[in-house]
């Protein structure tokens, strides 16, 4: 198993948010990693180095994703890399947070936050999007 390691500038001035997705090999759909929104409180204004997971299907059973986050070698891997602002990295954010929750009986109730009027579950979300493709070595 395999891992991607990019390395990363963020923009000086808090306020910058990113969501990523992998695709593997370019039949798959690009899915985002199990902690794919970021924002930028400790790393404002420095580049750095991070692990991009691979994505994962939130529709396959928890059992059957023993290598989920890994790539293989020789895998071609497309990472895209989103812009967000606030309040689509809050709702990502809090869902992540509450999907990680399910099934912990000392879990505290949480709230997904979205931003859609009327107490409406969901965000209307928008994307400025990068895309870097990588084969990683056999």
């Amino acid at each position: 198993t395999a891992f991607v390691l990019v390395r990363v500038t963020d923009p000086p001035g808090l306020g910058n948010y990113i969501r990523y997705f992998t695709r593997n090999r370019n039949s798959n759909p690009f899915l985002p990693g199990e902690n794919s929104a970021y924002d930028d409180q400790v790393i404002d204004g420095k580049t750095y180095d991070v692990i991009v997971e691979q994505g994962i299907d939130r529709n396959m059973p928890r059992a059957s994703r023993d290598s989920a986050g890994f790539f293989y070698r020789g895998d071609t891997v497309t990472v895209k890399f989103c812009n967000t602002d606030k309040a689509t990295f809050t709702f990502w954010n809090t869902w992540e947070f509450a999907y990680q929750s399910i099934g912990n009986p000392f879990s505290s109730p949480n709230k997904v936050i979205g931003n859609i009027s009327n107490n409406a579950l969901g965000a209307f979300c928008g994307y400025a999007t990068q895309f870097k493709t990588i084969v990683i070595p056999k």
